[in-house]
């Protein structure tokens, strides 16, 4: 085929083809006629693309330069490394290992004879652990781990991802009993003894008390009072739980934990080594749905936990993305790096320059250590633009090198630490840098398939800007022609027979009924509790723990727009008249100087005859001041009843045409109230109105009229542009292809 002047190829047209039907929808492959005008008309809005230069600017070539960057990783990436450590990865995650390690400091970039010195301290202390030396009691005396004195080295149960790769690896290739050998890391050399292999335990799900202790208490021992008070809180709620009061409302009561205190006190999903060890031991120990513990200790208070779901360990097919994602960022990464550079040295002739090397390294001093190193004014000729390393005989000099030092350098803490030893790493890692640079600089002359998806990508971003420019824009823009296009078409814009209804679906007569009587009026009432306020008598003034509360419920009404509250006052038959007003006037005042307006804010001042209270002497109850919430929305509705159960009640509203809803399309379309049974469900369908077919007006059309017209300009701008670069079809080569 031939566009203008423009040649493409068989070859050309053939692998786009086929790329389409292999990652089309088989149900709806275009044929190949078709997929000629759809070829044909994509390379006609790339050249015009091309001409007005679009293909030359610093943005289009920023934006292919990161879509190369992502497409590229793939081709560099070690397929096979990262497959084989993701399962390992998944096969790890099925075991849990209890270990404790010992570390002998020493940095990544030591000189040798610290290197060779901590190795054989590492060596001397495992063979006094052998000989019977308490690990624990070793762990204590020489690990460089801060945590260590306390904990004698344990670092609990374990799984994959949750410490370095090396250690992880020692954890899972020791014994149970058994000592590793010393084992590698950034930080040094570590003895790793694993005490406990158990079957995964997957991952659970909780909501929780929390009853905190104040930091004095917590530092004075167990007599004192703040310790008392806080095990007297815990206990409370405790008893209250087995008498059968709900969880979630105990949350509101007594939790200290603010972010999950409105939620039921759910916490996110967490599995092994992932919570202090009493939180976890506890969550775990919970086998049953709805079930609780007794209230424990941790260093952040006490708990109940109550566990609302365990999850086993998902399979190897959903997990896999996840896994290879994991890997690819973890301390994996550097095994996967390494892996791809000794795959590509294997085609890669790298020749080093071995007395420019050497002089390059000496020039390493102290400053490097402390991330301040500076490239000289001028270099030793020896060295100046000197090759230091020819990879496939193109030449690498000083100079580039230690351009790199300076970008590179980082400061290192580590006493340890040798400059020169940094820089030969520096150096090191500038060659893998450039092995790996000059691969994927060469990736379209090796791959084809890369060549292929990088032109695909081009034309994609150039089609992008033209069609925003010739059609897209043009049509959201042109008003005119939008109106005009929609006059000449009127009969294609039509309204069939609708109806204005509701459709509320739940799963049995005894939710219908409760979901009914929240409905019946509006506001809606929300059967959600909120925290009320207690009052000494005649006090009025908020006190600093009922401004806490008063700030849960602003939370909650700045969150939900469509909240309105009711502000419920009363008073004891002992206080003075005014006092349940006072009490209503402070809140509404706080809730106001907060934002949440004056007519989402509804008072009753029950005065001294609270509904449901008797007397009228000193009673502890009436002195109060309750809250109702209410939604203007139905939807709040039924988050609410759904809230135990999610998603078994659907509310469904709007103008509905025959065959968008199956419960509505079962009823008689007339005005009116129905309830129906099917799918082991019970739906209220109510009908307020049948709107007759009609056509749609220009607004109600406007989005269906906007796609007609794209498409209107789309064929005028393709015409234009067959009329600058006329088509020539060789039609032997297409029969060719019919074949």
């Amino acid at each position: 085929m031939k566009l203008g002047n423009k040649s493409f190829t068989t070859d050309e047209f053939f692998q786009s083809f086929t790329k389409n039907q292999i990652n089309g929808d088989s149900s709806r492959r275009t044929g190949l006629r078709e997929y000629i005008d759809l070829y044909t008309n994509l390379k006609l809005k790339v050249m015009a693309a091309e001409q007005e230069g679009r293909d030359t600017t610093e943005g289009f070539r920023e934006e292919i330069a990161t879509y190369r960057k992502q497409l590229a990783q793939s081709y560099l990436n070690d397929k096979e490394t990262i497959e084989h450590l993701t399962a390992e990865a998944y096969e790890r995650l099925k075991e849990e290992v209890n270990v404790s390690h010992i570390l002998f400091s020493v940095a990544e970039d030591a000189a040798p004879a610290d290197t060779l010195k901590a190795y054989q301290a590492a060596l001397d202390v495992r063979k006094q652990i052998l000989n019977g030396t308490d690990f624990s009691t070793a762990a204590r005396q020489f690990s460089k781990d801060p945590t260590a004195a306390t904990n004698g080295g344990n670092l609990g149960y374990l799984t994959a991802f949750q410490v370095v790769y090396p250690i992880e690896t020692a954890a899972y290739t020791t014994p149970v009993g058994g000592i590793s050998t010393p084992v590698r890391s950034r930080s040094g050399y570590h003895l790793v003894k694993v005490l406990d292999k158990r079957p995964s335990r997957g991952k659970v799900q909780v909501a929780h008390i929390l009853v905190r202790i104040s930091p004095s208490a917590a530092a004075s021992g167990g007599g004192n009072e703040g310790q008392k008070a806080a095990k007297a809180r815990i206990d409370e709620a405790y008893n209250r739980l087995e008498k059968g009061e709900p969880f979630d409302m105990l949350v509101k009561e007594f939790s200290d934990d603010r972010e999950s205190r409105n939620t039921g006190g759910v916490l996110p999903v967490f599995g092994v080594g992932q919570m202090v060890q009493p939180f976890e031991e506890a969550a775990y120990s919970l086998s049953q749905p709805g079930t609780f513990s007794k209230p424990f200790q941790s260093n952040y208070g006490w708990h109940i936990v109550r566990l609302i779901e365990r999850q086993p360990l998902e399979s190897f097919e959903s997990m896999a993305a996840t896994l290879r994602q994991k890997v690819v960022t973890d301390t994996r990464a550097e095994i996967v790096r390494q892996a791809m550079v000794r795959r590509l040295r294997k085609n890669y002739t790298v020749t080093e320059s071995p007395d420019v090397l050497a002089k390059t390294l000496t020039m390493a001093d102290s400053s490097l250590l402390t991330g301040k190193w500076k490239l000289p004014a001028k270099l030793d000729a020896s060295i100046e633009k000197k090759p230091i390393v020819l990879i496939n005989q193109q030449p690498y000099t000083a100079n580039d090198f230690l351009a790199t030092v300076v970008r590179r350098q980082q400061p290192r803490r580590d006493p340890t630490s040798s400059a020169t030893v940094q820089m030969e790493r520096l150096f090191r890692r500038f060659v893998d840098d450039k092995i790996i640079e000059q691969e994927e600089t060469g990736l379209e002359k090796k791959y084809p398939e890369f060549r292929s998806l990088m032109n695909d990508i081009r034309d994609g971003v150039l089609l992008s800007q033209v069609m925003e420019m010739n059609v897209w824009e043009k049509s959201l823009t042109d008003s005119l022609g939008q109106r005009a296009y929609y006059e000449a078409h009127k009969e294609k814009y039509r309204y069939d027979q609708r109806a204005a209804a509701s459709i509320l679906v739940v799963p049995n007569d005894e939710i219908l009924k409760q979901a009914s009587e929240m409905l019946a009026k509006s506001p809606y009432q929300l059967r959600r509790s909120v925290e009320e306020l207690s009052y000494a008598t005649n006090q009025s003034a908020l006190t600093p723990k009922q401004r806490e509360t008063l700030f849960d419920l602003i939370v909650l009404l700045v969150k939900n727009s469509d909240y309105l509250v009711e502000v419920s006052g009363s008073a004891d038959g002992t206080e003075r008249d005014t006092i349940s007003a006072s009490r209503i006037r402070n809140v509404v005042s706080l809730l106001t100087a907060n934002r949440i307006p004056i007519v989402r804010i509804m008072e009753k001042d029950h005065g001294k005859f609270r509904p449901g209270l008797t007397g009228t002497g000193r009673n502890d109850k009436a002195r109060r001041v309750t809250f109702q919430l209410y939604s203007t929305s139905k939807k709040d509705v039924e988050k609410i009843l759904n809230s135990k159960e999610p998603g078994a009640v659907k509310l469904t509203e709007g103008l509905f045409a025959k065959g968008i809803n199956p419960y509505l399309d079962a009823v008689d379309w007339q005005p009116g109230t129905t309830t129906i049974r099917r799918d082991g469900k019970v739906a209220l369908v109510k009908i307020d109105q049948i709107d007759p077919p009609r056509l749609k007006t220009f607004e109600e059309a406007r989005g269906a009229v906007i796609n007609d017209y794209q498409a209107v300009l789309e064929k005028q701008w393709l015409d234009r542009l067959k009329q600058q670069y006329p088509v020539q079809m060789n039609e032997e080569e297409v029969r060719k292809l019919a074949k």
